[in-house]
């Protein structure tokens, strides 16, 4: 094939339904093309990922992924095609608009892989329905809506409930199951507004089916196979991205697997699919009846979890697919000696469990259904489904690691049973406990939920151990844990089951000779030899030796969450890559399988393993490393330091904790120990205190003043946050959130309103420090600065203040004694500089910063680690232009929440715009986070009387730029007074019209700015902005976020489009 320039379009920022699963696929796509001589285009919105490392692609811009912005590249670059499947629902999208619009057509860009025909057939709810009853696949029964009209019609029909299932959406967003007429009024308008093309499938339900998947490559002479099936233990009417999987499919019998698999072939082959896609399938298996839920003609989150699961690089495959290579013509790169045609066949077990984040949302519905709400997932891999499953338990990162009972009543039980949510598999062992793990108790569960018998009979095997075990005693016969060990049961959960210490319980099984066996992933169920050097951990099978060298082990971060996201992910791959450059083999620790570490040969070896203690000192005692990183995987990493270091020093490993010593990381974490080195140092911090119980929290609080910020120890992105402005609410705080205990600490923080926050990244050598970035947060203090909008370099400080915040961070980098990468966030009040903490580690804002200045901070971090000093290098380090990061928030997907921002952090992902000034960058970043402002029309405002004096200046742009303002009339009669006009609009609660929601509904408001203060998250505003969600309205809710977007509008976006640089 003659080689080409081809254009990549990623997926955007992280939302859910929507993760790194596709920054995987792309990064894959990128470097298998790289391969094949092709020069590569990729734009990508994300800083966060690795996907917009300038090394991934020949090419790469950080731009919106907008028909006019990437209009705008292929007039510049002149691709010669276009791959649309690696960028998610966002990709496939794009791709479409670009092509409705005729700049393909204009431009000669050619779309490789599957073409738009059969991407539509397969997205168009019709069109696939027509096509399924054409070559006679079985379908359930649904019509078509366009209004809400059609879809009330269709479910007379029907017969309730019914299921609703937008076109052209990700992650089931807008869908979901109407059981009554009024709940699908709501439904079928919330999937009206958000389908690019305004339309629903509404089909019968199917619930209580078992659904089935099926992952299949296919080539451009209708070559194709099955890489992996893959089973959800939930039934149908959970998203398979909410469904705890199993893979391979478990319950299939044989004659059913050859007919769903003969019907996914049949059917990707009429659909034309070139590549990577997915079937998905319900099957009753009393009636062995099957029905085709969907195919997604692209790859997918469940492409990524079969990759995962068989080493089979999906990703890389499809796109040698698409350039139209057969797929007998690519080797297996797993075995080495075999092709990519052969079917995969595997001999260990794998679990997928979602991870939610209600841990933080605690008010938001935890109800599962059609539509996703978990930000990430975890996998484990186990010689049988007992193992894998405690493995997933592990992995999660929630909670304690293994099943917690919960302490409800039966009736509580039965109800969390029926109704799908996060703590299902919790509730189901807490009912099968409580119920001695009868065979009736088996039966009822299985009844209740519709889980496959299978899967709960297995169950019930580990509670009855559970129990046995329980039983015992203080003492465990050898025979007894040799079972535990065989069944998947961690060290951490038998000692809670029976209070011996988990050390004692790891010498009793050493004693036994009952270590960890590393076995590897091979795709042929070792029929052949395998060449990946890609390994799961069992305790049920005999070890297989193998081969390591001088290594260095790096943990990554686990699933996905809020605070904690791919951005980790970034870094661990940036120390793979310094470790190998040293000449160390470079050993990765992850249990992610959406992301790019965890790729089979993004390392010398991989691990997917827990990361907990148990799993670490088993991986320590084979590797034997010169020495381990924890600054990459954020906090999971940071939290198993002194149990590692303690590990090392015990078992007299050879093994370096690389970077900044574990005292000193403590020392960080620690407010006593920091507070008192600052102040030895002379430098400022907010008056705080420690308090060990309920009693003190509120003295302290007292004595410092309100506002006070409360929050625990140890934990990351905010977890339970509050500002807390008197005494009732301090008292409310302390009976929803923490338990202050004198191991775990609440902190109490004065709080300091109205000042300038920042956060300055930093690398140290140990002497020498260099400041990556000073950014200026664009919120108020008081929202989490992973919820603020950031701009590099600060817009608000002059240069001695600059130079002070240098000269102070560079004394918290010595007085901490970092070696590696750091963090720390500062704040500015009345002229004052105050550290408002530090964290001796690689940061969330660490690809940003290296994004902008085009130095790879994390990888020269990893050098430093090493030995290496700090040459050449400036004391902060040079940027052109200025660089935007704006957080992203998944809102949409998760109801009863209120999206007013605090201190605890709620976006899920970012998007970054780069440009000449703060305008064309902020707007930049604002689209690429498809939060795009106008720049004419009405805006909405509704402000708070604390603010109100302040908002004259900002109402006065807004005119001046030529908007029509309406307000509230409160604030409407407080713009009369400095002469502003604004049409009167009536509040909710005064049940008059036109009230503001009917107005967004008709779709005459353009952006509102709704600045509330105190906590009102049962008012007028909380239905407001969850309206403004519903209907894609942009909305402001701080002053300084307000202040900042019209300053960006007043500027306004210069025609400015570079690709990012390296240094």
């Amino acid at each position: 094939m003659n080689k080409m320039k081809i254009l990549v379009p990623g997926a955007g920022p992280i939302i859910i339904g929507q993760a790194a699963e596709f920054d995987y696929s792309g990064s894959q796509c990128c470097s298998a093309l790289r391969e094949a001589g092709h020069e590569v285009v990729l734009v990508n919105s994300n800083p966060a990922t690795i996907q917009t490392d300038p090394d991934t692609a020949d090419v790469v811009y950080i731009e919106p992924l907008t028909v006019e912005s990437v209009g705008k590249i292929i007039e510049k670059e002149r691709p010669d095609a276009i791959i649309p499947g690696m960028g998610g629902q966002t990709g496939l999208n794009l791709t479409v608009g670009l092509h409705e619009k005729g700049i393909l057509e204009k431009y000669g860009v050619e779309i490789l892989g599957t073409s738009l025909n059969s991407i539509q057939m397969a997205e168009d709810r019709d069109l696939f329905r027509k096509r399924m009853e054409e070559i006679g696949e079985p379908v359930a029964k649904s019509g078509i809506a366009q209004t809400i009209e059609d879809s009330l019609k269709l479910a007379e029909k029907l017969n309730y409930p019914v299921v609703v299932r937008p076109a052209f959406t990700l992650g089931g967003t807008g869908g979901g199951i109407a059981y009554t007429e009024e709940e699908l009024e709501i439904i079928a308008g919330r999937g009206l507004a958000l389908s690019p093309v305004k339309q629903l499938l509404v089909e019968e339900s199917i619930l209580g089916w078992l659904e089935f998947e099926f992952e299949v490559l296919r080539d451009i002479d209708d070559n194709a196979i099955i890489v992996c099936s893959m089973e959800n233990l939930d039934p149908m009417g959970v998203h398979t991205g909410e469904s705890v999987v199993v893979a391979p499919s478990l319950t299939l019998p044989e004659a059913a697997y050859q007919k769903l698999r003969t019907s996914a072939l049949k059917v990707v082959k009429s659909l034309g699919i070139v590549g990577g896609c997915n079937v998905q399938f319900a099957y009753h298996s009393k009636t062995q009846d099957y029905i085709l839920i969907e195919v997604n003609p692209r790859v997918s989150r469940s492409s990524a979890l079969a990759s995962k699961a068989t080493g089979v690089p999906i990703a890389r495959i499809a796109s040698m697919l698409c350039l139209g290579h057969r797929i007998h013509e690519l080797p297996n790169r797993v075995t080495g000696n075999t092709s990519a045609a052969f079917e995969p066949s595997i001999d260990y077990v794998i679990t997928k469990i979602p991870r939610w984040p209600f841990d933080k949302f605690k008010l938001a519905d935890r109800e599962l259904g059609t539509q996703m709400k978990s930000t990430g997932e975890t996998m484990s891999i186990g010689r049988t489904f007992e193992e894998s499953l405690m493995k997933a338990w592990r992995s999660i990162g929630q909670g304690e690691g293994y099943p917690e009972c919960l302490d409800w009543n039966d009736k509580r039980l039965k109800q969390n049973l029926r109704v799908p949510n996060d703590r299902r598999l919790h509730v189901i062992w807490t009912f099968l406990k409580n119920n001695k793990a009868t065979q009736a108790a088996v039966d009822e569960v299985c009844e209740i939920t519709d889980f496959h018998p299978f899967f709960i009979e297995r169950i019930a095997n580990l509670v009855k151990l559970e129990i046995e075990v329980e039983n015992c005693g203080n003492e465990i016969s050898d025979k007894l844990l040799t079972k535990l060990k065989k069944n998947g049961f961690g060290d951490k959960h038998i000692s809670h089951l029976t209070g011996i210490n988990q050390k004692d319980i790891r010498n009793q099984r050493k004693k036994l000779g009952m270590v960890s066996s590393f076995l590897m992933v091979d795709t042929c169920a070792g029929e052949f030899e395998a060449k990946t050097p890609y390994f799961y951990s069992t305790y049920a099978d005999k070890k297989e030796p193998f081969q390591t060298g001088k290594s260095i082990v790096i943990l990554g971060s686990g699933p996905i969450r809020i605070g904690q996201g791919i951005e980790f992910d970034y870094s661990t791959v940036h120390g793979v890559q310094a470790a190998r450059d040293a000449g160390y083999e470079a050993v990765v620790v992850n249990n992610n399988p959406e992301t790019v570490s965890t790729d089979f040969d993004a390392s010398d070896r991989l691990y997917f393993e827990p990361l907990d203690r148990e799993a670490i000192f088993e991986i320590l005692d084979l590797e034997k490393p010169y020495g381990i990183v924890l600054q990459l995987g954020g906090q999971t990493a940071v939290n198993l330091a002194a149990h590692i270091e303690e590990y090392i020093k015990q078992e007299k490993l050879p093994t370096k904790i690389l970077g900044t010593k574990v005292s000193d990381m403590e020392m960080a974490e620690d407010r006593e120990k920091c507070g008192h080195v600052m102040d030895q140092n002379g430098i400022n911090m907010p008056e705080w205190a420690a308090a060990k119980n309920s009693d003190e929290v509120i003295e302290y609080a007292e004595r410092i003043g309100y506002p006070v910020l409360v929050r625990p120890s140890f934990v990351l992105g905010g977890r339970g946050m509050e500002i807390v402005h008197n005494l009732s609410q301090l008292k409310k705080y302390l009976k929803l959130e923490s338990h202050a205990t004198p191991e775990k600490p609440v902190l109490v923080d004065k709080f300091l309103e109205g000042a300038v926050e920042l956060d300055v990244d930093l690398i140290s050598d140990g002497k020498n420090i260099v400041i990556g970035a000073i950014m200026e947060q664009i919120e108020m203090a008081g929202v989490h600065s992973g919820d603020s909008a950031c701009v590099m370099p600060p817009q608000s400080l002059d240069k001695p203040t600059e130079k002070e915040i240098i000269k102070i961070s560079k004394k918290v980098a010595k007085a901490l004694n970092v070696v590696g990468a750091a963090n720390l966030q500062l704040a500015i009040k009345d002229g004052k500089i105050y550290l408002l903490e530090a964290n001796p580690r690689a940061s969330r804002t660490l690809p940003f910063v290296s994004k902008s200045t085009g130095y790879p901070l994390a990888r020269i971090a990893v050098n430093l680690m090493l030995g290496e000093k700090i040459k050449n290098l400036p004391d902060i380090l040079p940027m052109e232009g200025a660089s935007v990061k704006v957080p992203t928030f998944s809102w949409l997907k998760i109801t009863g929440l209120d999206t007013v921002l605090g201190p605890e952090m709620k976006s899920t992902g970012e998007a970054m715009g780069h440009g000449p000034n703060f305008g064309t960058a902020y707007l930049k970043a604002m689209k690429g986070g498809n939060k795009k402002l106008p720049t004419k029309g009405t805006v909405f405002l509704s402000i708070s009387n604390k603010l109100k004096v302040e908002f004259i200046d900002l109402a006065k742009r807004l005119k001046k730029l030529g908007f029509k303002l309406i307000a509230t009339k409160g604030t409407a009669s407080h713009l009369r007074t400095s002469k502003i006009e604004s049409k009167v609009i009536w509040r909710i609660s005064d049940n008059k019209s036109p009230d503001i929601l009917s107005i967004m509904r008709e779709g005459n408001v353009n952006l509102i700015i709704n600045l509330p203060t105190g906590k009102r998250a049962a008012t007028d505003g909380a239905q407001m902005r969850r309206l403004a969600v519903e209907l894609g309205i942009p909305f402001i809710t701080t002053i300084t976020g307000a202040d900042a977007a019209i300053k960006s509008l007043e500027e306004g976006e210069n025609n400015y489009l570079v690709p990012i640089a390296k240094k």
